[in-house]
Formats: structure tokens, C-alpha cells, sequence
């Protein structure tokens, strides 16, 4: 086994499995918005479509543990592949909204149970010296992934049911390389347990962080190609949109991730959401019709959205004691599922009144609002030691850090 735990290689088959879930569930995050806001249902439908997938994440946290416990990670992840399928399926059946914002629920569900298993898994296959590589290949894999399908999106007929087999046919070959995968299973994930409290006492910057990337990611995310088919904008156009604000993350994580390990990680967050509103304001400003332009601006608006999760998770591990660092994951999951089903939802309810754009204006009133209580936290806390933070990592808000429910055997092997 020490061969298999030394190499890179030994984990390609759960990077591939879901590096093709990802293609599937790029597709349909742009297909389900854009034919939603096409059909003749009522305006408050495709957004309640994009809060679902956050609620059924926020029951999958609750569930994902015991049913792994029960069946053991290989079965548990065929279990969850099959509610994708199913999501799917019922998507296939033509446009019924009602149904659509179910299966989109199902959907949710099953991919927050997919990143406990997958990331819970990479944790123990992986050893000390390359894990950080590890993850970061997954969640790198993965964006690339949801790059791709929506990609893919833009190049087939969006009448008819083409998309949802698309995604079923990615979803079943994502089944195989678990299913001949010779990984050893790990153990179980820790149970998900709750304490605020000591999430607040660790890092009240992280815990508000986490709570905010949970709204930000999922408004910009799942409410940007309602906007853009809103505007008349064309399917290969917003397939285009989609595709490039997934690279944002580069740009902007990357350098933004670095210099968090030189500097004080709330200095970098505070800059972060200065360039998520003017990414927001530029967004409000710039038009349809300079789709170019557009288009970068939005890649900047995702980037600087996902780097926000990034960066909170890194300063709460500086903050937190190892042995707190199970009940902290299990926290901050249940907080960002939270805050990615609340958030979409005010703005869903809302956008009939105040149109589409609204997710714009939510957006650029969240990142204030945060930026605001860093700065207060800034002048009542020191920051930690460069010695004991730890190097930064990247992550994205689409992948959130459920296998960290793990993370504590991991550092202990």
C-alpha cells in the first residue's frame, strides 16, 4: 500500500470520477436557469431552482455521514451518483417547474455527499508531505470540470432533453473508476456536530466569512445565467459566460491566496471584497453589448467570490486548536449551506419586483457588509504568528470543505 499512498496517481480515479460529475453539473447549471427564465413560468422560478441546490446540500450534510457509516464509502458514493442520475432523469421529462426545483434539491443533496466521500477519501489516501497537492489537483479538476460543461452547454440543442442524457451518460461514467478503484476505504467521517460558539471564540471572521462565501458563490454562481437569459443573451453566448467566469478563480485566488501567507489573511480579505464590488459595480455598468468585456468582468466577480471561502477557511484553521478542527468543519459546512440556501432565497423573492439584476446589488451589499466587520475586527484582535499559520491552499465555495470532517485522522496518520 505504501506505493499507492506515495503517488499522485493513486487518487486519479476519485479525480476523475468527479472531474466527470463536474462536466455533467456545469451543463446543467446552466441549462436548468436558462430554460427556466426562457419558459412561460412564473419570474421567481428559476431562482428558487438555484436556492433548492443549497437546501438539499444543507440535508446532505445531515445525512451524508450516517448513510456512509452504514454502507461504507464506494456504496455511498453509487447511492449518490444514482440521486444524480435521478435529478436527471426527472429533468429529461420536459419543463415542469415544480419538478425541476425537486430535482435540483435531489441534485443538492447528492453533491454535498459526494464531497464527503470524495474529499474524506483523498484525505486518507493521500500522505502528510503531498496532500495539499492532492486537494488542490481535486478542486482545480473539478472547477475545470464545471468549465467544461458549461461549455458543452453552448454546443447542443436546448430544446428537447439532450442536456439531462448528457449529464446521466457523464454521471454513470463517473460511477465506474470508484467502482474499480483498489483505494483502501477509509474510515467513517467524523459525525457532523455543531458548536457556534466555538467557531465564533476560533474566528469570528472565518465563521462570518464562511456564512457570506455561502450567499456570494451562490448568487453569482447560479444567478448569473438567469441574468444573462433575462437580457436576450444567447445560449452559446452565456455557455461562453459561464465557461470563463470558472477561470476567475485563477486570477484571482492564486495571488490573492499567496499574499494571505505574507500579510494579515483579514487585510487580504478586506482587498478581496473591495475587487468584488468593483467587479459588481462594473457588472451594473457594462452591457450586454459589450459581451467581451462582460464577460471578464464576471470572471472577475466569480474569481474574487470563490477566493473569499479560500481565504476564511485558511485564517479559521490559523485560529483554531487541532483538536477543534472536526466540530469546526462540521460548523462551517452547516453555516455555508445555511447561508447559501437564506441568501438565494431573499434574493429570489425579491427579484420579480426588482429584476434580475437584484443578485448584483445582494452581491455588492454582502461584501461590504463583511468587509465592514473585518475592518472592526481588524482593531480588536492581533494577528496570528506567521509561524503558526498554515500555508495556504486552494479552495472553491462550489466544492465546499466537507472532507475536513476527516481532516483530524489525516493529520494524525
Amino acid at each position: 500500500m505504501g506505493s499507492d499512498r506515495s503517488s499522485l496517481l493513486s487518487i486519479a480515479s476519485i479525480v476523475t470520477s468527479m472531474t466527470a460529475v463536474a462536466i455533467g453539473n456545469g451543463m446543467m447549471l446552466a441549462y436548468v436557469p436558462f430554460v427556466l427564465t426562457r419558459s412561460a413560468a412564473p419570474d421567481w422560478i428559476p431562482g428558487a431552482a438555484v436556492t433548492a441546490i443549497a437546501f438539499g446540500g444543507l440535508i446532505g450534510c445531515v445525512l451524508a455521514g450516517p448513510l456512509i457509516r452504514r454502507v461504507g464509502h464506494a456504496r455511498a458514493f453509487s447511492c449518490s451518483m444514482a440521486l444524480v442520475i435521478l435529478a436527471a432523469v426527472l429533468i429529461s421529462l420536459g419543463v415542469h417547474p415544480i419538478l425541476w426545483i425537486f430535482a435540483r434539491a435531489l441534485y443538492g443533496a447528492a453533491a454535498n455527499t459526494n464531497f464527503i466521500i470524495t474529499q474524506s477519501w483523498l484525505n486518507h489516501a493521500s500522505d502528510n508531505h503531498w496532500r495539499g497537492k492532492a486537494m488542490a489537483l481535486f478542486y482545480m479538476a473539478y472547477v475545470i470540470g464545471l468549465g467544461a460543461g458549461a461549455w458543452l452547454f453552448g454546443r447542443i440543442p436546448v430544446d428537447g432533453n439532450i442536456a439531462p442524457i448528457v449529464t446521466i451518460f457523464f454521471t454513470a461514467l463517473a460511477i465506474l473508476p470508484i467502482g474499480l478503484t483498489r483505494l483502501p476505504t477509509p474510515p467513517a467521517p467524523a459525525k457532523v456536530s455543531i458548536d457556534i460558539a466555538m467557531a465564533w471564540r476560533s474566528s469570528p471572521v472565518a465563521l462570518i466569512g464562511v456564512l457570506a462565501s455561502g450567499g456570494l458563490s451562490m448568487l453569482v454562481q447560479g444567478f448569473t445565467p438567469i441574468y444573462a437569459a433575462a437580457n436576450a443573451v444567447s445560449q452559446r453566448d452565456v455557455a461562453t459566460l459561464m465557461f470563463v467566469m470558472q477561470f476567475g478563480l485563477l486570477v484571482i485566488q492564486y495571488p490573492m491566496g499567496a499574499l494571505s501567507d505574507r500579510i494579515d489573511r483579514r487585510i487580504v480579505l478586506v482587498a478581496t471584497c473591495a475587487v468584488i464590488v468593483a467587479a459588481g459595480l462594473a457588472a451594473l455598468v457594462v452591457s450586454f453589448a459589450s459581451l467581451p468585456l462582460l464577460i471578464l468582468v464576471f470572471a472577475l466577480f466569480a474569481g474574487a467570490v470563490e477566493t473569499v471561502y479560500s481565504i476564511a477557511n485558511a485564517h479559521a484553521n490559523d485560529r483554531t486548536d487541532p483538536a477543534d478542527y472536526v466540530p469546526l468543519a462540521s460548523t462551517m459546512l452547516v453555516a455555508w449551506s445555511a447561508a447559501a440556501t437564506l441568501v438565494p432565497m431573499l434574493v429570489t423573492l425579491l427579484t420579480p419586483a426588482l429584476g434580475a439584476h437584484l443578485f448584483i446589488h445582494a452581491t455588492i451589499a454582502v461584501a461590504v457588509l463583511y468587509a465592514a466587520f473585518v475592518l472592526i475586527r481588524l482593531r480588536m484582535r492581533e494577528r496570528v504568528p506567521p509561524q503558526r499559520c498554515e500555508t495556504f491552499e486552494i479552495k472553491s465555495a462550489q466544492v465546499p470543505n466537507a472532507g475536513a470532517l476527516a481532516e483530524a485522522k489525516a493529520r494524525a496518520e
